[in-house]
């Protein structure tokens, strides 16, 4: 199994439809024992129901730490509290995205400042302050691998994916960075940018099937993808088969990105 012996971080699980999941599914079949984070103290309940149906053939503890993404402070606790009771991870998913549903429904250009920030903030901010906060705490071992989801928005002009376009290019940015920073210490930081999948958030964006509906036609493989496939990606960058790979965004979209029209 490729992740036999890791300790993995899922930050931004939601439900059973999210990409996270597919990861931590794809994680644990892999031999890794899994750890979650989510959003508010509301959601606690719900997502600790979900992540006991975790396959789990080793008995390891699955448990879901409370983790704002909007705080520092709230980072630095909730990964305080992973260190405390779980010792170092070997990997980070970073799975967190939010903008405003006026900033993904108008036109790019009202975005608001607020709405701007906020989503650049969440989805993007984020990473850099897990990052720093866990490299702070020694919470990473030696040859740690952290995955941030992204989307093709950040690459070409999606309608209907407006600000949080421009989020995730900040973050494929952030990428880029902290794999030049992190990697005198053996960290490894990647990007999934990861076809259209129906998910929760994908709700907020207009016309959404239409989306779907393209990729099947134009993509080479002619088909959308599953998050399990999202998650073996992602289980081979945490893997050590990938030690070589740091600063990528690899594309798991049936070939959609390679197509010219």
């Amino acid at each position: 199994m490729l992740l036999e012996g890791k300790k993995i971080l899922i930050m931004g699980i939601r439900n059973k439809w999210s990409i996270a999941w597919g990861v931590a599914n794809s994680c644990a079949e892999n031999g890794a024992q899994v750890i979650f984070t989510h959003n508010t103290a509301e959601s606690a309940e719900k997502v600790n129901a979900l992540i006991q149906e975790l396959p789990n053939p080793n008995g390891f503890t699955v448990e879901s730490f409370q983790c704002d993404a909007g705080s520092d402070q709230s980072i630095q606790e909730c990964l305080e509290n992973i260190k405390a009771k779980y010792g170092k991870v070997d990997g980070i998913l970073h799975s967190i995205a939010h903008a405003n549903t006026e900033d993904l429904r108008n036109d790019f250009y009202k975005t608001s400042r607020e709405g701007y920030a906020h989503a650049c903030d969440i989805s993007a901010y984020s990473l850099v302050a897990t990052a720093r906060i866990a490299k702070e705490i020694d919470l990473l071992n030696e040859n740690a691998s952290i995955v941030a989801l992204t989307y093709y928005g950040a690459e070409k002009a999606i309608d209907g994916y407006n600000v949080m376009g421009v989020a995730k290019a900040a973050l494929e940015a952030s990428i880029r960075y902290l794999a030049m920073n992190l990697g005198k210490e053996n960290i490894r930081v990647n990007g999934i940018s990861a076809g259209p999948i129906k998910t929760l958030s994908a709700k907020g964006i207009k016309d959404f099937n239409s989306i779907l509906d393209i990729v099947e036609e134009k993509a080479p493989l002619h088909r959308n993808v599953t998050t399990r496939e999202v998650g073996d990606a992602v289980t081979f960058l945490f893997s050590n088969m990938s030690s070589a790979i740091t600063g990528e965004i690899i594309h798991v979209d049936s070939g959609y990105s390679i197509m010219g029209v």
